[in-house]
This record gives structure tokens, sequence and C-alpha cells, in this order.
């Protein structure tokens, strides 16, 4: 089986990484030409995943022809806010021998609050699609450090299946998912919480009041995604809890680091003017409190993350807000 991974960022570039180590067909297309230059030459990823060797027999090319030419599964690993484009850029030189497309994002859509796998099946409506997501840092994924995550489709198929057992191998177990909807949601949601958790580190508030903040966010999206039609069991798996736990825990999350240096007194908007890198968390936090408002949904910390965000709420009088909240039974918040 051979894998097309559209996007060289840190993950793409992991993942092109680990399917080379399992012994795929590998090509990884860069969104831009000297960014393909210079990775096909030095053979690591020096702006997103450096000191990382790849593999040569990853094939690097930033022409997407080129990258789709005897690709039966292609892999979209660009930021949710792109992706769009991406698949529009890919319709002029698609294949017909691709049957699957699979995202590897983490966000809504800001124009239409659509899903990953809802983009791309509106470009791409006769070919199957899914997601595969869960709590996976791309160095280590890279290092061959033992993770696992979840293949959600919104139908079962065989393809599913054979996909699922080319991926998998040693340090990489992937588990499947008909609940496509609560996959995707868990892997947005998690990254705004992690921007909450990010600013308890930020105001140095201690272990107590992250562990009430991370149950009260389990809470939030096991209520948000069912609202929204997904299957409340699938937050407690990998694509939701242990998304969360990774995502607010790992020095590496840059969703909690961008938190954390909101807790410090840095502003939103300063932050993201200089980043090279993207934060998934900071346009799905306005994306998912524009869909929650659309469906009146109650997501109170999905509120304040917002008001921190887009109002310059203060992240102590936020916290503040949540704790003085009318006083609940604790299984009113499931």
């Amino acid at each position: 089986m051979n894998f097309a991974v559209i996007g060289a960022g840190a993950w793409g570039t992991a993942f092109a990484l680990h399917l080379a180590r399992l012994g795929r067909g590998v090509a990884l297309a860069p969104r831009r030409t000297e960014h393909a230059a210079a990775l096909a030459a030095s053979r690591e990823n020096t702006d997103y995943l450096p000191g990382i060797a790849l593999p040569r027999d990853v094939r690097v090319t930033a022409d997407l022809a080129a990258a789709l030419a005897g690709a039966d599964v292609v892999l979209l690993a660009c930021p949710a806010q792109s992706l769009r484009e991406t698949c529009r850029r890919l319709r002029p030189v698609w294949s017909s021998r691709v049957k699957f497309i699979v995202s590897l994002a983490k966000g809504l859509e800001l124009s239409t609050h659509e899903r990953p796998s809802q983009i791309i099946a509106d470009e791409f409506p006769d070919v199957l699609v899914g997601a595969l997501t869960g709590p996976t840092n791309a160095r280590e994924v890279a290092l061959g450090l033992p993770s696992a995550m979840v293949l959600a489709t919104a139908r079962t198929d065989t393809l599913v299946q054979d996909v699922q057992a080319a991926v998998s191998g040693p340090t990489l177990r992937v588990y499947t998912s008909e609940d496509l909807a609560g996959a995707e949601f868990g892997g947005c949601l998690k990254n705004i919480y992690a921007i909450a958790a990010g600013c308890c580190d930020g105001l140095k508030l201690g272990d107590n009041t992250k562990a009430a903040l991370l149950t009260r966010a389990l809470a939030e999206m096991v209520r948000v995604g069912a609202a929204l039609g997904a299957k409340p069991e699938t937050f407690y798996g990998l694509s939701g809890f242990g998304d969360l736990v990774a995502t607010c825990h790992g020095g590496w999350s840059r969703n909690r680091q961008f938190g954390q240096q909101l807790g410090e007194g840095r502003t939103a908007a300063e932050l993201i003017a200089h980043r090279k890198t993207v934060v998934e968390g900071y346009q799905t936090t306005a994306s998912f409190a524009g869909l929650c408002a659309q469906k009146n949904i109650d997501a109170p910390i999905l509120r304040e993350v917002r008001a921190i965000l887009f109002e310059s709420k203060h992240p102590a009088a936020a916290l503040n807000a949540l704790m003085t909240r009318e006083l609940k039974r604790e299984a009113a918040l499931r």
C-alpha cells in the first residue's frame, strides 16, 4: 500500500517517517517548493522537526501530481483552516487510483464550522474519507516511541481495515471507530481546553486547579459532543480523554504553551502575529463558540477561553468566572 502525505509540518513529516519505517511506499509533499528542495537535499526538516533524519525511502516533492502518482491513500497533514484550499489544489491532478483520504487535522473551519472530514467530503464526494487522531506528539512518533491512535470513518469498509493494518506496527497501534464526528470533535475541543490548561500553568495555580479544570473540560467535551450528534463513549477513548491528557500536560503542546504565555501576561494577538507554527485551538475556539451559539449549547469553559482570546479578558478573571458559577451536583456536569 502506497501513501501520499500532503503537508510537511512536524506531524506530516513524522508520519511519513513512520510509514517508511514500516516499509510502505510514501511521498511527502511540502507546500512550498523551496521547503521541498531543502528537505530533499538535507533529509532533515529543520523548520518543523529538527534533529531527526528523514529516510531516503521517503520521496519528497512539491509537485502534487508526482506525489499522488501511485498512491492508494492520501493523508492530509495541513492545518484545518487551509484544508479546503489544499483539497482544491489537489483536484486538478487527482488520481482515480486513490480510494481513501484521511485527515490528520484537528480543528473546525472558521467560516462553515465544518469538521475536516466534512470539508474533504465537500471537495471529494466520491472518495472514502476518514480521520486519524489521538494523543500523538510528532517527535515521539518520529523517534519510534510507543503510541496509539484511532482511525475513524463514518461507515465500515474493508479498506479501513487494510489501512489500519498498513499503518500499525510495533511502535504505533491503530484502533478503528465508526464515530467520525466524535473522534474529530475530541481532537478539536482538546486544543481549546489545552489553552485553558496552559493559562493555569502561566498563572502558577498548581495541580489542584489544573486537575479540576480538566475534569470539568472532559464533562463539557462529552456534553457538547453528544449535543452535536457524537457518541458520548467516544470521548472517553484515545481521541477524547487520551488526547486531552497529552495535550494539556505535554511540554511540547503548542496549544498548552500558547495558553501558558497568555497566563504569564502576553496577548493573543501578539502571540499569533509572531508565530511560525499553527496553534489550531486559536481559530477553532472562535469556530466552536459560533457553532455552540448556533445550536444553543452551553459550554462555559469554551466561552471563557473565547473571551480570553478575542475579548482581551484576563485569564485570572476567566477562571474566577468559572469558580463562581452556580453550585451544582457533580452529576449535573456530565
